[in-house]
């Protein structure tokens, strides 16, 4: 196979695609590079299809590997790359978000894309990269893509966009946006930001389409070509379709379920998803009954029939409910529950319920139900994280849980999947901006959100919950932060937003279009759609309503909890925070961490040393805490003359004095002469090991401290201070030391001679 080579300017970098050297197998394949980063993407598609599949099977995998960072990953033990990390799943389910709705309705073969990076130059990064190269894999194949479509990443910094900024630009932008589409139309949207209002951030969205437009040009230019034919549908495995005899007594079964429609489902609307369950499956019941007799023949029995009929509702009915919900909402504002295109369901908003949490929140709207619990630990209870592209720890992190009977259903729990992965991450990211710094709050965080019950926009929710959690956890938040899922109907020509959709309102012309917001501005961004892409227009109209939405929330919250609690909880570990000399914590942690792990054993305290000297203790008895502070401090203390020690113990009598322990790692001698002013007769006489004495530093040699208690006592009257003793190398004399004395200096001998 020839290899071809493409390259086009991409907002400044070098954009540019090879084909035909690697993953020849494959339905497609190419690689795309931008400065040194390097990822490869593949396309392929089964000939055949899983039976009773009643979804399209895409599977799109970000595989991350650890080589291309030039990185060795993992424990001693494992170094093969294992179950994806964050970041892949991240990825992969944003890639996925973009691309599924541009796949004909109604495919049923397996669709795999692989996106795996090769090389990574820590400058550009390898999702925006993998995403190009991934759409172009699937515009070049025979597979059937309504494509092609570009992805760029848009940052702010100091007011001014920035297209594709690197991970340093990142570090001080206040918004990093991932867009995907053709120029025209979105198909997905995953940004986060610091409180950015929404004027900047409908520009941004204009400053992503203007980027991609020329990307997606250069896409086609490709494909014409190196393109495969597209697959013509008699190639394809669809969902199963009506035979040709079959489609008359659909058309009839369609229109005897319109007055139906009118008489169960919009004049009596119904709040709750269950009873709107029923009432469709009680429509159903009537028209098997009407149309039984219909199709009863000499051939077909009446319990054949009923079979047959219900067969064909399950070809036709649901569409044919996105249809007349899409229809209801676009000739007349009519929502099935009785709502405004524009208003939220009934609203409500608790704190505190559990009675030993650290803080909790519960959340709802309508059916939607979160129990969000925020659990404070120990700076060293941060969750350590490792990737591709680096490591490091996080002192916040929130877990969303969404289990089968939230939705009335009985299904086996596997543990968190992409989804329940995406949307914890989601409502994580809306709630960083309001965090307050570490120097303030030095806490590691937990929430984890618990979906009680879903029907339109858990994850919303969770951010609602997780906001009143921390309040009432007594986590000084700048701001409340709220969240709202915005829908859309649409039949491919008019359509209309709509507020807090549920249920029946997330057909296929449809959106979701989800905020996350401050009354100062967006924290979180996530959308996807259903159809082939979101025009500026409708975007602008979303963001006008949505607004209208946060405002209604916010005030909820604030009701439930104007502001964080003065105090945390009492079953809330206690941290106490001092600064220490860099140069001393060595002192703290001791030989092989002896000292820090006695003290941690034997107070029951946790304690965290950063590299500045912030020494973080924390505990649950905040008496043990307060001594373990006053121990280190005694560890870290500069002994100098003058200072003056209370209650110190005294640890060794000898008859010169007395050894007393001035901080856990400095002794000082008291000398029996400086005891008391009155002659003392014995060490013994007055003092005893375990007796607390306070004594002042009068004497500083080489490491070697003294001390006196008398200095600290009122002299007696008439009491006259002896001479000073005379230091050992004053005394007359020649000097000489002990090992030469009583010998004269001739006995000594004489050098030795140097012979020539």
């Amino acid at each position: 196979m020839t290899i071809k080579t493409f390259e086009t300017d991409f907002s400044g970098t070098s954009l540019k695609i090879e084909y035909g050297r690697m993953a020849k197998q494959a339905g497609a394949a190419v690689t795309a590079q931008m400065g040194d980063t390097v990822v490869m993407a593949t396309a392929t598609m089964s000939g055949t299809s899983r039976p009773g599949m009643n979804f399209f099977p895409l599977m799109v995998d970000y595989e991350e590997r650890f080589y291309a960072a030039g990185r060795i990953k993992g424990p001693r033990f494992t170094k093969r790359e294992g179950r994806p990390t964050t970041d892949a799943v991240l990825t992969g389910r944003m890639i996925d978000r973009g691309i599924r709705p541009l796949f004909p309705e109604g495919m049923r073969n397996d669709v795999q894309v692989v996106i795996m990076p090769l090389c990574i130059d820590g400058v550009n990064k390898p999702d925006i990269v993998g995403l190009i190269a991934a759409t172009l894999a699937l515009h070049i194949s025979n597979i059937p893509f309504n494509g092609p479509v570009a992805g760029v990443r848009v940052g702010m910094v100091t007011g001014d966009f920035i297209i594709n900024p690197t991970p340093e630009e990142i570090e001080f932008s206040e918004l990093q946006m991932v867009v995907m589409g053709d120029g025209k139309k979105i198909t997905m949207v995953d940004c986060d930001a610091k409180e950015l209002d929404d004027k900047n951030t409908l520009k941004a969205f204009e400053v992503a389409m203007k980027a991609m437009a020329p990307i997606t040009k250069f896409m086609d230019d490709i494909r014409k070509e190196i393109g495969k034919e597209k697959l013509k549908d008699s190639d394809l495995k669809w969902v199963e379709r009506p035979a040709e005899g079959d489609l008359k007594i659909i058309e009839e079964m369609r229109k005897a379920a319109l007055p139906h429609m009118d008489k169960y489902l919009f004049n009596t609307p119904v709040g709750s998803k269950g009873e709107r369950k029923q009432i469709l499956l009680q429509v159903k019941d009537i028209l098997v009954d009407e149309f039984k007799k219909k199709v009863t023949t000499k051939e077909r029995s009446e319990e054949e029939a009923e079979a047959y009929l219900r067969k064909l509702l399950s070809m036709f009915f649901s569409d044919f409910i996105d249809e007349q919900v899409t229809k209801a909402i676009l000739e007349s504002d009519k929502r099935v529950d009785g709502r405004k295109l524009d208003e939220i369901r009934s609203l409500s908003a608790e704190v505190g319920i559990l009675p030993r949490s650290h803080g909790t929140g519960l959340f709802s709207r309508g059916e939607t139900q979160v129990l969000t619990v925020a659990t404070l630990g120990a700076p060293g209870d941060d969750m350590i994280y490792e990737s591709m592209e680096g490591e490091g720890k996080k002192k916040f992190f929130h877990h969303y849980n969404f289990l089968g009977f939230s939705v009335g259903e009985v299904k086996p729990i596997r543990g968190a999947g992409r989804r329940e992965i995406g949307h914890g991450m989601l409502a994580e990211k809306a709630l960083l901006p309001v965090l307050p710094r570490d120097e303030q709050f030095p806490y590691t965080i937990r929430l984890v959100s618990e979906i009680m019950g879903s029907n339109g926009s858990s994850s919303m929710g969770s951010t609602v919950g997780s906001t009143l959690a921390l309040l009432d956890a007594g986590v000084p938040i700048t701001r409340p932060v709220v969240g709202i899922a915005m829908g859309m109907a649409s039949d491919g020509k008019a359509w209309k937003v709509l507020t807090d959709i549920q249920d029946m309102e997330d057909g296929t012309g449809g959106m979701d279009f989800k905020f996350t917001s401050t009354s100062e501005g967006l924290t979180a961004i996530q959308m996807d759609t259903k159809t082939l892409g979101v025009e500026i227009d409708i975007i602008k109209a979303t963001f006008k309503q949505m607004r209208k939405a946060i405002t209604e929330i916010l005030k909820v919250v604030e009701k439930a909890i104007p502001a964080p609690r003065e105090e945390i909880s009492s079953f809330a570990p206690r941290i106490i925070s001092m600064k220490i000399d860099p140069d001393r914590i060595g002192a703290v942690v001791g030989t092989g961490g002896k000292v820090i792990r006695g003290l941690t054993e034997e107070y029951s305290v946790q304690i965290d040393i950063e590299d500045d000297g912030t020494v973080l203790i924390t505990s649950t008895d905040a008496a043990k805490a307060t001594e373990v502070q006053a121990v280190i401090a005694g560890i870290v203390r500069v002994v100098e003359i003058g200072d003056v020690f209370e209650d110190v113990e005294v640890v060794k009598l000898m008859r010169f004095g007395a050894f007393v322990k001035l901080t856990p790692s400095t002794d000082a001698l008291v000398p029996i002469s400086e005891i008391s002013y009155e002659r003392v007769p014995s060490v013994e006489a007055v003092l005893a090991v375990g007796d607390k004495v306070n004594v002042k530093v009068i004497r500083l040699d080489k490491g070697k401290v003294d001390a006196s208690m008398k200095a600290l006592l009122p002299k007696p009257e008439g009491y006259v201070e002896p001479p000073p003793r005379r230091p050992f190398n004053s005394r007359g004399g020649d000097r000489r030391s002990s090992f030469n004395k009583g010998k004269r200096d001739s006995d000594r001998r004489p050098p030795p001679q140097r012979r020539d």
